[in-house]
Formats: structure tokens, C-alpha cells, sequence
């Protein structure tokens, strides 16, 4: 018989106690939970890792070793801007390449028909690939060399130059009808035309910057003009370098030919023009007008071409500062 009598426990104290048989019943499965979520974690972040590998490993085999050049490539390269050559230690982009290669190849099917696997067809393939390649690198050494000099293409420019290739041939499409003849003629969205119409915009205007020669050129042509009494063929014959060519007989003055027609339907007959640079960039241009009606123009021109930035680049490939991540003709790192 004990000699103290226990006292009763309290309803608090007997919720205080279950609360501690609770609580240390809990600690039993605490640590090992968070074993588990700490290892759940790391064999997540293991297995998110290799997919990342092997999609950079795939992505770059699919680039550089196969060469796809299918639609779900070139979105990635629109996305993710990978190089598929460099110019001068500017990186060009697989994006341009690719975008020039498949425009290109399926204007040729269009004319010519769809390219079949044989060794022929994928020569021509091949050929295009190169004359891509070789164009988006001029476009990037371009970009390189206006940045440089402080050259830039503004967006008005490039909305300006989309509205005249919409109204080409003297016809006023629509932009949805102009949309739907480069998807079905390019397979070019609005977007890719726009970064085209940059790039060459780009180009044109360095080319005319670094051409100091052809400046020199039109001077001399406009001193001979004088002396010439605007004999636009004996002036030419006169200048090395510089051409002469005349329509012989009227033709519609929106006629696709750098902007001469355009020009020369401003002029009297028998006058001659100011310098001006012909639309696609390649030179300068003297228009005489011969003869016109209100929708036809007959006219001579003479023509100063750019050649100095043609020479810029085949002076980088000779002096090897233009290398190629991908092997068109299994000379690795040639374009």
C-alpha cells in the first residue's frame, strides 16, 4: 500500500501527454521522409540533365553532322541562335543560312520539279547550300562592317522597301495576296522576308560605303558627261569598269530593273539623270530617257558596279577568316 496517494491527472496535462506520444510516434518517420524527397530531388535533377545531354548531343548531330534542313531544325535556329559559320570572329547565323537554302531550293523546284535522292539531285542540293552558305556569310561581314562604321537599317527602311516589292511589276497587291505569293512561291512568312529585306539592305549600303572606287568612277563619269554632251555609250567606253545598256524600245515603267524605269519616267527626253543606287544595291546608275508614253519608258543607262566588298570577302576566305561548321563537300571547315 504506497504511502502517497497519486493525484489525479488534469485534462490539460493528459492533453499535453498525448500530444507528446504523438509527436515522438512522428519523429519515427520524419528523417527517412526527408531522405526520400532529398533522393527524389537529386534523381530528378540527374535525369533532367542527361535529357538536356542527349538533346544538345542530338541537336548538334542534327545541325553539323546530318544537316537537317527541315522544318523542325529551322525553328529551333530561329529560337536558339546557333552558328553555322564564322566571318572575320563574327558568328553567322544557321537561321540566315537556312533560311536563303530553303527559299532558294524551292523556288528551283518550282520552276524546275522536286529533287528526287539521286547523286545528281543531291549535288544540286549541295550547290545550293553552298551558294547559301557563301551569301549568309556576306551578310553577316556586312552587319559586321556597318556596325563598325556606324551604319544601320532603319524599320521604317525596311517597311518601305516590303511596300515597293508588293507593288513590283506595276501591280497593287494586297498584303495578304503579296504574304501568300512568298509562302507559295519562297516559303517565306512575313517575318523572313522582313529579316531578308534587312540583310540586304544591310549589304547594299556597306557595299556603297566602301566603294571608294566607284565614287571616283562616277566622278569621272560626270566630267565626261559634260564633255560628251551626255553621250551616256561614249562616256562608258571611256571608264573601264563601267557598263552601258538601253531598252531599244519602250517598256512598262514598272519594269524590274533596279529602278531605272522608275527614274526615267521623271526625265525629258534627251536628259539625263543624277547618280542614283540601284534598288537592289549592286552600283550606280545614269538614265537617259529616249522616249515615253504615260505607262512606258525607252531609255539608256549606264552602270558603275560595286566590286570592292566582293573583293573584301574573297580576301577573307583567302587569308582563311572565314571558317564553316558544317562540311558541304568533305573539306571540313571550307565553305
Amino acid at each position: 500500500m504506497s504511502l502517497f496517494k497519486q493525484k489525479p491527472k488534469t485534462e490539460r496535462e493528459k492533453v499535453e501527454e498525448r500530444r507528446e506520444e504523438v509527436l515522438a510516434h512522428g519523429r519515427k518517420f520524419k528523417y527517412p521522409l526527408q531522405y526520400a524527397k532529398h533522393k527524389l530531388m537529386i534523381n530528378t535533377i540527374i535525369v533532367a540533365l542527361i535529357a538536356l545531354v542527349l538533346m544538345v548531343v542530338t541537336g548538334w548531330a542534327m545541325l553539323y553532322k546530318l544537316q537537317d534542313t527541315g522544318d523542325m531544325i529551322y525553328r529551333v535556329t530561329q529560337v536558339i541562335p546557333v552558328p553555322v559559320a564564322e566571318v572575320d570572329g563574327a558568328k553567322v547565323r544557321y537561321s540566315d543560312y537556312l533560311m536563303i537554302y530553303r527559299s532558294n531550293l524551292m523556288t528551283a523546284e518550282q520552276q524546275g520539279g522536286q529533287l528526287g535522292n539521286s547523286e545528281d539531285d543531291e549535288a544540286v542540293r549541295r550547290n545550293y547550300k553552298k551558294a547559301a552558305l557563301y551569301s549568309a556569310v556576306e551578310y553577316t561581314y556586312a552587319a559586321k562592317l556597318g556596325e563598325e562604321r556606324g551604319i544601320t537599317v532603319s524599320e521604317i527602311e525596311v517597311d518601305k522597301a516590303f511596300d515597293e516589292h508588293r507593288k513590283v511589276g506595276g501591280v497593287e497587291r494586297s498584303e495578304e495576296g503579296f504574304l501568300k505569293i512568298l509562302r507559295d512561291n519562297f516559303g517565306m512568312s512575313k517575318a523572313e522576308y522582313r529579316r531578308m529585306l534587312y540583310l540586304t539592305l544591310m549589304k547594299a549600303k556597306v557595299a556603297q560605303a566602301v566603294d571608294e572606287t566607284a565614287l571616283a568612277q562616277a566622278d569621272e563619269v560626270e566630267r565626261l558627261l559634260k564633255e560628251n554632251d551626255n553621250d551616256l555609250r561614249k562616256t562608258a567606253d571611256s571608264i573601264e569598269g563601267v557598263d552601258y545598256e538601253e531598252t531599244g524600245r519602250l517598256v512598262d515603267n514598272m519594269n524590274v530593273d533596279g529602278g531605272r524605269s522608275t527614274v526615267a519616267m521623271t526625265l525629258e527626253a534627251g536628259q539625263v539623270s543624277e547618280r542614283f543606287l540601284s534598288s537592289n544595291g549592286d552600283g550606280y546608275y545614269y538614265v537617259k530617257l529616249v522616249d515615253k508614253t504615260n505607262s512606258e519608258v525607252n531609255y539608256g543607262s549606264l552602270k558603275i558596279v560595286f566590286s570592292e566588298f566582293d573583293k573584301m570577302v574573297a580576301n577573307l576566305y583567302a587569308t582563311d577568316k572565314v571558317e564553316a561548321y558544317i562540311d558541304l563537300d568533305g573539306d571540313e571547315g571550307d565553305v
